[in-house]
């Protein structure tokens, strides 16, 4: 009788049910890292996690002198997974060394540990799904000259950009970064297809479009 084939570690934590262990932020989906680190624990009791320093300076993160990032690496039945993720602020936008704090370093570095763990297949479809959500918005969008559309007034239930995860912010940015084509009122319009913007975001908004060119 031919032997089953072993599971990869991918593939037995990639069908791991987390959904009770869930939870939400900014409309988003999310395992937290203490909670996918115990499941890979239990799954993998000899799996280990590496928060790597600088050679020289022995600190926890790396910086070219202006912003920072740190490194986790999370081996698993002998393969490594190395997440480097930007020490940034609740925007997305990455601190600078004089205004970062042990905090800032902290946080990135339990995040960038889920997203370690992420690659070795547990919790990965949550980032499928939340990625399904941007481009939701980006699949409204075409290359033809903009049409002339007023913002919507905000749904009651959406969130604001303010309570979109930081992951989720960097990919919002990018977008109104990549759609200045569009001009002011057909990005936001499109944006508040699922998300509130309120004025002072407007005002950031206009900013970038305008460093485009876009008026």
């Amino acid at each position: 009788m031919a032997t089953a084939k072993k599971k990869s570690v991918f593939e037995t934590l990639s069908a791991i049910d987390v959904t009770n262990y869930v939870e939400k932020k900014g409309g988003m989906d999310y395992l937290s890292w203490a909670v996918a680190w115990g499941i890979l624990k239990k799954t993998y009791p000899k799996a280990t996690r590496k928060i790597y320093e600088h050679d020289h300076t022995g600190l926890n993160f790396f910086t070219d002198g202006q912003t920072a990032y740190v490194k986790v690496g999370i081996t698993v039945e002998g393969e490594e997974h190395i997440d480097m993720l930007p020490v940034m602020d609740y925007r997305n936008k990455s601190i600078s060394v004089d205004k970062m704090s042990s905090f800032d370093v902290n946080k990135t570095i339990q995040r960038a540990t889920a997203k370690a763990i992420a690659m070795h297949g547990l919790g990965i479809s949550l980032w499928w799904k939340n990625a399904e959500d941007i481009s939701d918005i980006k699949s409204t969008d075409t290359k033809e000259a903009p049409k002339k559309v007023s913002p919507k007034t905000p749904v009651k239930n959406n969130p604001t950009l303010e309570d979109i995860p930081d992951d989720k912010m960097f990919d919002m940015l990018k977008y109104v970064s990549d759609h200045k084509h569009l001009g002011f009122e057909q990005v936001v319009a499109n944006i508040q297809e699922k998300y509130n913007v309120n004025k002072e975001q407007e005002k950031k908004i206009r900013a970038e479009l305008k460093k485009g060119g876009k008026k």
